[in-house]
């Protein structure tokens, strides 16, 4: 069983992939290379002086995996929460199961809806449904979080990103049960 299994791999997800590997837990990314952000170009995200949406999510997978995530190429179709966590049944017929699962899935809620995860109307331009998500990043349904613009936040990558990591940071906290902190030093 994973720790963490986030599904998708865009911003939101890689990010939250990343934080959660980085901390020492069993990450699984599940990514089904459809995600919105393929289609971009990158001028206004914070670090990097332009990029195209392929380039950003290549990089973001291999950070991820870097620290130790798994990633899949598949398309989760299933949760089902019960027991210790949650299991995730793919479009190819495999099962995975997670202790926490972090829906990254961009502007798709119905893998969400079809849980049992409650949604609500979207604020944004052109998003009609998000996911109803505490300040943490919770839904209602113990064990299942959201990060990223299917949770409500606005639908820059940038924006998507830090709350994929916002996320991530209070499962791993909430797995440890004391606040998780990420800081790197330059290496001298």
């Amino acid at each position: 069983m994973y720790e963490i299994a986030i599904i998708g791999a865009g911003p939101a997800g890689a990010s939250a992939a990343l934080f959660a590997a980085k901390a020492g837990k069993s990450t699984l990314l599940i990514d089904n290379d459809k995600g919105m952000t393929r289609r971009g170009w990158y001028e206004n995200y914070y670090g990097i002086a332009e990029i195209g949406g392929p380039d950003l999510v290549e990089t973001g997978h291999k950070q991820a995996v870097k620290f130790g995530a798994e990633l899949v190429a598949e398309q989760a179709v299933n949760l089902s929460p019960g027991g210790d966590g949650i299991t995730i049944e793919t479009e190819g017929g495999k099962t995975y199961e997670a202790k926490h699962v972090i829906l990254a899935t961009g502007v798709l809620t119905d893998l969400a809806a079809k849980a049992g995860v409650e949604t609500k109307e979207g604020t944004e331009p052109r998003i009609k449904t998000v996911i109803a998500v505490n300040a943490e990043g919770k839904t209602n349904i113990g064990g299942i979080w959201a990060a990223g613009t299917v949770a409500g936040v606005s639908v820059h990558a940038i924006i998507t990103a830090g709350d994929g990591a916002k996320v991530a940071i209070n499962v791993i906290s909430e797995l440890n049960g004391a606040r998780y902190v990420d800081h790197d030093l330059l290496k001298a």
